[in-house]
């Protein structure tokens, strides 16, 4: 079982590949808390040429509450992280974290379920890039 989601895309930038991916996050009802831009943040800290490379933390607040409701400890694994990667020119890879496979290791059934719902929004996500 693969631990990701992933699809290749055309878009102009990494800035275009963003805006695609938050549009279909909002879609299937996901809002993105946080934004990393590793690529500038490798370049800040250690002064490091990297490919373009953002980290989305994606949440569905209905869905991210059952989770906290079925395993406190949950939030260690939240938000969803969603990734774009510039892999050559005008080409990106979408990849988002598989919640089923990340999940696994935490029995409780309620919770696999809650997994087995956000899985299907994110492969709607990556479906429609």
């Amino acid at each position: 079982m693969s631990y990701y989601l992933a699809k290749t895309i055309e878009a102009e930038s990494i800035d275009a590949a963003r805006d695609r991916v938050a549009a279909a996050l909002a879609d299937e009802g996901f809002g993105v808390l946080a934004e990393t831009d590793l690529q500038a943040t490798l370049q800040d800290k250690l002064g490091v040429d990297f490919r373009p490379y953002r980290i989305l933390g994606a949440c569905n607040p209905k869905l991210a509450l059952g989770a906290l409701q079925a395993e406190d400890k949950i939030g260690t694994m939240l938000p969803c992280n969603v990734i774009s990667q510039m892999t050559s020119e005008g080409q990106f890879e979408v990849a988002a974290v598989d919640p089923v496979a990340s999940m696994a290791a935490v029995e409780n059934s309620v919770l696999g379920e809650t997994a087995a719902k956000v899985s299907a929004k994110l492969r709607a996500v990556i479906g429609a890039l």
